[in-house]
């Protein structure tokens, strides 16, 4: 809980992380989160001591509705986003991406997010008015802040990760990372 609560402190003092989940919020959609670089690069630039955060390059709402699939209905939400805001929307329901990960049918955001490349980027914030921020991680936040970058062992794709670590340039932007594949 402790790791959890210092998250939630450190989105909550970020006045454009504050923002986004706010806009999303207004959605009304179930069984959502801000994912991803949202969290995961807030986490590595804190324990980097960076005195400004890194870009993000999107900011990924994704979402779990078994009921509407069909992908225009993430264009909707995604241009009702941009029509309040300049951030750079990524918009995905969860329920149909396992066609184009070829799994099994995900039940959940979160069980969707537990199939991602690597364990640090299975992190999410959500906010509601009534609870204010939480935070979703099926893989709990102890990889997150043990300055490392690390392939799911669900998700064995040795190739992929390290495209994705080396195209993102994650060790670069945070030295101290530990590639663990």
């Amino acid at each position: 809980m402790e790791l959890t609560s210092q998250v939630i402190k450190w989105i909550e003092s970020d006045s454009y992380r504050m923002e986004a989940l706010v806009l999303a919020s207004k959605l009304g959609l179930d069984d959502w989160c801000l994912a991803a670089g949202f969290v995961r690069n807030l986490i590595w630039d804190k324990l980097h001591s960076k005195s400004t955060l890194t870009p993000l390059n999107d900011i990924d709402l994704i979402y779990f509705d078994g009921n509407t699939i069909a992908e225009d209905s993430d264009v909707r939400y995604e241009e009702k986003l941009k029509s309040l805001s300049d951030h750079p929307w990524s918009v995905k329901n969860q329920a149909r991406m396992h066609i184009r990960n070829n799994d099994q049918p995900y039940f959940s955001t979160s069980d969707a997010m537990s199939y991602w490349v690597e364990v640090e980027t299975a992190v999410g914030a959500t906010y509601s008015e009534d609870f204010g921020v939480s935070i979703v991680a099926p893989f709990g936040l102890e990889a997150n802040f043990s300055n490392s970058i690390t392939l799911n062992s669900k998700r064995p794709k040795p190739s992929d990760f390290r495209k994705r670590v080396t195209e993102k340039e994650w060790p670069i932007l945070w030295p101290n990372l530990e590639v663990i594949s």
